[in-house]
């Protein structure tokens, strides 16, 4: 999925907030996202289906989940997303206007900010204990190179606190 030469409403940071709030949803973790020609592939370990117990629970029975979210999921995703938060505030039920956001979401929206700033052919990264590390397929002089980039949990965690004060909120 070329995200600069798709449709102009695309980047990185409302893609990948998308893609975070679906893996909210799913309780997936510790995940792996590659972007591909046509879309991205994701893998991460999500409960078994039926299995009720939390995350966290050691007797928690986890699996391998591995699929593919082509460009037309990944769009109805940002669309789903998008009526979501605007059925926030008065009429949508959520009178503070804040609904609760996951981790996922938060965190790949202010990682997708971050590759937006930086404008990469494509991108591949993976989380485990709320930590990335992020491989981006840059121009250069010398042609185009991988670059690397790790983001701690603590920086993770401030850029999110730090993103509604960015945007003007």
């Amino acid at each position: 999925m070329r995200i600069y030469e798709g449709a102009p409403r695309q980047n990185y940071e409302e893609v990948l907030r998308s893609i975070g709030a679906l893996l909210d949803q799913r309780g997936m973790r510790e995940i792996t996202l590659n972007e591909a020609a046509d879309g991205f592939i994701i893998q991460g370990l999500a409960l078994v289906p039926g299995d009720n117990r939390p995350w966290d629970d050691p007797a928690a029975t986890l699996e391998k989940e591995t699929f593919n979210l082509r460009e037309d999921d990944v769009a109805r995703f940002m669309d789903e997303a998008l009526a979501r938060r605007s059925g926030r505030g008065s009429q949508g039920g959520d009178p503070a206007g804040q609904l609760a956001t996951g981790f996922y979401e938060a965190a790949l929206r202010v990682l997708g900010r971050y590759i937006d700033q930086q404008q990469p052919r494509d991108v591949f990264f993976f989380e485990q204990d709320h930590q990335f590390v992020v491989r981006l397929l840059m121009p250069t002089r010398a042609g185009l190179r991988h670059v690397l980039v790790e983001f701690t949990r603590q920086e993770i965690d401030a850029m999110v606190a730090a993103a509604p004060a960015e945007r003007g909120h």
